[in-house]
């Protein structure tokens, strides 16, 4: 058992961290029909489109600013009664703009949750604001210029997330500029559904301090020992990377092996529930079925801590906490 380990998670998508029980509450809110896609108390899906359809469905859901917050709120507590002391929050403009919400009314439901949470629990947050690749490079830009114009002082990061197959990272890397000015840390989604090359694109192209994933950087060495000597920190989503078959079996997924060869890895859940997954999970399937230590494990914990997207005295207060108890 990883209950008594300290836990940290800079990788998680909001809509796609909503317990099934909130989700049926939410649908019940508003008189949805959900059965084609919550049955028995867990998310329906059996391909990577169908887990696209499902998770629209459960993210519209979630309509108004208390919505969010009460999303938020659920999410950070339960992460909180994993013993985990710090999550950070993927979350779209685009998104809050599509459900006819507004992305400034989105985010206020979002950092209410996350107050509400931290004064609920003691668990410190973050946003890191995400553009939707497969949305195209103008609305990618649209999101940096969103986080800059903000001034929220919760978000804290710039992401790309959405269909890896679309454009070259050489198309989004405006977005990217315009984060960095802003002074929000740099993750992108590369090396899951497309292989070691996108992760190399991101390097040469963006140069983030994490790459989101990252995990077929496995199949080129040379990639391997770039990102050990650069020191960049793989989002990895075990859980994840099962359940939408970029690898058949834990024995097969490399997180291991890169951490092995030196890689900075640290878990996380990226999409819970509809993974069957959770954080805590996260940290079982690394202690049982990749047979690491509590020893290797809080290392990983501790990445995630330097890699996380807050001020230093922030950091700093999370790092005396955790290194006080591991």
């Amino acid at each position: 058992m990883t209950q008594h380990l300290l836990k940290a998670e800079i990788h998680c998508h909001l809509e796609g961290a909503a317990p099934p029980a909130l989700a049926e509450a939410q649908a019940r809110k508003y008189g949805v029909e959900t059965s084609h896609i919550l049955r028995d108390g867990a998310y329906v899906w059996s391909d990577f489109a169908e887990f696209i359809v499902c998770y629209d469905a459960v993210a519209s859901l979630f309509r108004t600013a208390d919505d969010y917050a009460l999303l938020t709120k659920t999410y950070l507590t339960e992460l909180a009664a994993a013993n985990t002391i710090y999550s950070e929050i993927i979350a779209s403009p685009d998104h809050g703009e599509r459900i006819g919400l507004g992305a400034d009314a989105y985010f206020a439901g979002i950092s209410d949750g996350i107050h509400a949470a931290r004064e609920k629990t003691g668990i410190e947050a973050r946003i890191i604001i995400t553009g939707e690749r497969h949305f195209g490079p103008e609305r990618v830009v649209q999101a940096a210029e969103y986080a800059a114009k903000a001034k929220n002082p919760l978000v804290t990061g710039f992401n790309m997330a959405g269909e890896e197959r679309m454009g070259l990272v050489a198309d989004y890397a405006r977005a990217f500029d315009i984060a960095r000015d802003a002074g929000f840390g740099l993750t992108i989604h590369a090396g899951e559904i497309c292989g070691a090359f996108s992760v190399s694109d991101a390097l040469d192209l963006i140069k983030p301090a994490r790459i989101g994933h990252g995990v077929r950087s496995i199949e080129d060495a040379a990639l391997v020992e770039r990102l050990a000597e650069l020191g960049t920190v793989l989002e990895v989503c075990p859980g994840s990377n099962i359940a939408l078959k970029v690898f058949p079996d834990f024995d097969s997924h490399p997180l291991k092996r890169l951490k092995e060869a030196g890689v900075r890895v640290c878990l996380n859940s990226d999409d819970p529930p509809f993974f069957h997954t959770s954080l805590a999970r996260e940290y079982e399937i690394a202690a049982n079925e990749m047979q690491l230590s509590d020893a290797e494990i809080n290392a990983m914990t501790r990445t995630a801590l330097e890699a996380a997207f807050v001020d230093e005295a922030t950091r700093a207060k999370l790092l005396a906490r955790f290194d006080a108890q591991a």
